[in-house]
């Protein structure tokens, strides 16, 4: 009878069975806090985390290399951005483009029209339409210096690439930089219908004032922000027939 009875104690220490309900068990042991002190959730204060790489100085970095600043990706507006010149930089900076702003000089102060049909053409990106922009400028430009002695007409067509370069690239327009540096005129900032009419209307006072230069900055920023769109161009496949081949007797 003993040896029958530990036959069967031997059969349950044996049993695959046991092994796990006696692990199941166990583990719900260890999940059950065995201390009060345990359901108490330790909280630790130490310094914030360093930032990513690609954060400096509080300023993200968007996929295509524009500055994130205190915006997201997601919901939150980007900051506006600056002109990458000054609207006096006439000869521009000593970088890569150095040269590509002293042609921008060039043809601002003797063919102002080329100057706008090029700006034009790189905003629309629309290769063939320097032409149309070109002789339209050219058009009023003859008329104003006919008629008024001087180009007055030509701004008031032109002062429109201001601001569509200023919506495309989220530019601070000029009242928004006034407003910056002397603190007055906020309340016109704070609705956004508001500000954008006083931004297009400060665009056509640049344009009217200062219209070469104006047209040089434009010049400067679009050259160092959009290719020629000549270069968007789709690769075309050719096929090249294959060589005539012809059959020689080994030597």
């Amino acid at each position: 009878m003993a040896n029958h009875d530990d036959k069967n104690d031997n059969h349950e220490e044996s049993s695959p069975l046991l092994g796990k309900q006696v692990g199941e068990e166990d583990a719900k042991k260890a999940s059950k806090p065995t201390d009060a002190k345990a359901d108490t959730a330790t909280v630790t204060v130490g310094k914030a985390p360093a930032p990513a790489p690609g954060n400096f100085g509080g300023y993200g970095w968007t996929a295509d290399g524009l500055p994130l600043g205190h915006g997201s990706v997601v919901g939150e507006p980007m900051g506006r951005a600056h002109w990458d010149s000054s609207l006096f930089a006439c000869l521009g900076r000593t970088d890569e483009f150095c040269s590509s702003d002293l042609e921008v000089c060039l043809l601002g102060s003797v063919a102002p029209c080329v100057l706008y049909g090029s700006n034009a053409e790189r905003v629309a990106s629309s290769p063939g339409s320097f032409a149309s922009h070109c002789l339209s400028y050219t058009g009023l430009f003859l008329l104003g210096n006919s008629v008024f002695g001087w180009n007055c007409l030509a701004p008031w067509f032109s002062s429109a690439s201001r601001t569509t370069i200023r919506r495309k690239f989220n530019e601070q327009g000029s009242w928004e930089a006034l407003h910056r540096s002397c603190g007055c005129c906020g309340c016109f900032l704070e609705d956004e219908a508001q500000r954008e009419q006083c931004e297009t209307a400060c665009d056509f006072v640049t344009h009217f004032c200062c219209h070469t230069c104006a047209l040089c900055q434009e010049g400067r920023e679009l050259r160092r922000r959009l290719p020629h769109p000549g270069f968007n161009a789709q690769p075309i496949l050719v096929m090249i027939p294959p060589v005539e081949q012809s059959m020689g007797r080994g030597a």
